[in-house]
């Protein structure tokens, strides 16, 4: 397997990442033909495939699912490709070496069988099984659900986190992986990483300054156990009750293994995980250790900011591909969460909201935004625009007709609320923006309820535009971060 990879130097988590794909001149067709003709020849001139067919998934990244014949039988396998704007802090390179050193070490997970060039490509192993949504958009189309099935997968995969964990960090680090010093570094490595992004992009967010600084103030010390984690924990694949596969290890690090139970919480019930209190307690028997519950709760917070920087860039790219009314969902939905989960840290009781009862009327917008998403609906089918591509599309204008309806409320709130809080007269968003960045870098910690509430209230007002009127009690987009503190077992229980 070794001979069959393109790259086999250590790929440092640190390294430059101006290899990444973040945008491209050339017009969506073409750039798909060439992505076919080059994976193709791959295939072929390296694999010795033939009879290649290529189908592309709907993912956030290039992801193709390839048939064909290879040493007289027919086989399939699947093609990732890089993210097509700046998302994570990890080079391609990195995602395969990590994948093959979990593969060599017992783990359930595809066998990289090469790399391809050009497009950058990671060539693997095609497993048999199935999953709920991964995305936003999707689990509100298609509600996740948790069968008996997967949740006999669900404790067996838990068991498999448990074996990853006990794998020797050395490992990882030999083939790239960054081995965190101290408690800060083990906390929190992975999401500076994260951070030092926006200096890229050149973003700054008044949300992101609260967390940073608060993440910075609050990280557990005494956390020595060092393990490699997915670093988006919960993805698997399951036959019936058997997991065939664990996926996307594309920010795979080294860090506190309570940081992947935080992601595994962080995901539900967004995809439907099942009882998160019963799945920690099988973890916690199969790795032999006690779970810290504020390290976990902690984690949970630290999970959900590092999770609000690549839809957030996603918005703001302009590079083909991407779903852009996903970032926007993921923003939303994911720092509301996150003001969830650290109110429960701090004790802080949340404020309920609802859409006003009479939207704003934009008939103008509402007749050029209607005839927009016609002509996009009626672009024909293509191998290069298949159906659920032209959804993505159509997708914009429809979240931009539904938010003109409330989009004063939604300002007009967010504006009050920060000038309420920074004592100063502000008279629009941009301003508001600007002059509570201010006031958090000066702000001490008896501000951080304060803080918490009007980011929840902001990205709630965001949640119930994407929810509409009227929606459902369990509408994907409002569900609520499940507490998990006072769920932790008596200390003289036994697992």
């Amino acid at each position: 397997m070794g001979k069959e990879c393109e790259t086999t130097k250590p790929v440092r988590s640190s390294d430059n990442l101006s290899n990444m794909n973040t945008s491209s001149t050339k017009a969506p067709f073409d750039a798909h033909a060439d992505d076919v003709s080059q994976l193709t020849h791959y295939l072929e001139d390296k694999l010795g495939c033939s009879q290649i067919v290529l189908h592309k998934e709907r993912r956030w990244r290039p992801v193709w699912r390839a048939a064909m014949m290879r040493n007289g039988k027919r086989t399939e396998m699947l093609l990732k490709g890089d993210r097509t704007w700046l998302t994570h802090p990890y080079p391609l390179e990195y995602e395969m070496l990590m994948q093959r050193t979990l593969h060599e070490n017992g783990i359930p997970i595809p066998a990289v069988l090469g790399m391809c060039p050009g497009p950058n490509t990671i060539v693997m192993e095609w497993v048999r099984g199935g999953r709920d949504p991964g995305l936003i958009a999707e689990a509100i189309e298609n509600r996740s659900v948790m069968t008996d099935d997967r949740w006999q997968a669900s404790l067996r995969y838990m068991e498999i986190l448990a074996d990853m964990h006990r794998i020797p960090p050395e490992k990882f680090v030999a083939v790239g992986a960054t081995l965190p010093t101290g408690d800060e570094e083990i906390a929190l490595g992975n999401f500076e990483r994260f951070h030092a992004m926006t200096g890229q992009i050149n973003i700054t967010d008044p949300f992101i300054e609260f967390f940073s600084r608060w993440l910075r103030r609050n990280y557990p010390n005494g956390r020595n156990s060092i393990s490699f984690l997915t670093g988006d924990c919960g993805q698997f694949l399951s036959d019936g009750p058997e997991v065939t596969c664990i996926l996307d290890v594309e920010i795979g690090h080294l860090g506190d293994p309570m940081r992947d139970l935080a992601c595994f919480r962080g995901r539900h019930p967004i995809e439907n995980m099942g009882d998160i209190p019963a799945l920690f307690l099988h973890y916690e028997k199969a790795i032999g250790v006690p779970l810290d519950y504020d390290a976990l709760a902690f984690q949970t917070v630290a999970f959900l900011c590092e999770a609000y920087y690549g839809p957030l860039f996603g918005m703001h790219d302009t590079g083909r591909g991407g779903d852009w009314v996903e970032s926007v969902f993921q923003v939303a939905v994911i720092a509301r969460r996150a003001m969830e989960a650290l109110a429960e840290i701090i004790g802080l009781e949340l404020d309920v909201l609802i859409l006003p009862e009479q939207p704003e009327a934009t008939p103008y917008e509402d007749l050029a935004l209607g005839k927009l998403i016609a002509d996009l609906e009626r672009l024909p089918e293509s191998d290069s625009l298949q159906g659920w591509q032209r959804n993505i599309l159509v997708s914009v204008p429809h979240y931009l007709r539904n938010r003109g309806h409330y989009r004063q409320w939604c300002e007009q709130a967010d504006i009050a609320e920060t000038a309420t809080l920074t004592g100063k007269q502000i008279n629009n968003l941009t301003e508001a923006d600007r002059n509570l960045t201010d006031f958090i870098k000066t702000a001490g910690p008896e501000q951080d309820a304060a803080l918490t509430r009007l980011f929840h209230r902001r990205f709630l007002r965001h949640c119930l535009i994407i929810a509409g009127p009227d929606p459902s009690p369990d509408h994907i987009a409002l569900a609520v971060m499940e507490p998990i503190l006072n769920r932790r077992p008596a200390q003289d229980s036994t697992v």
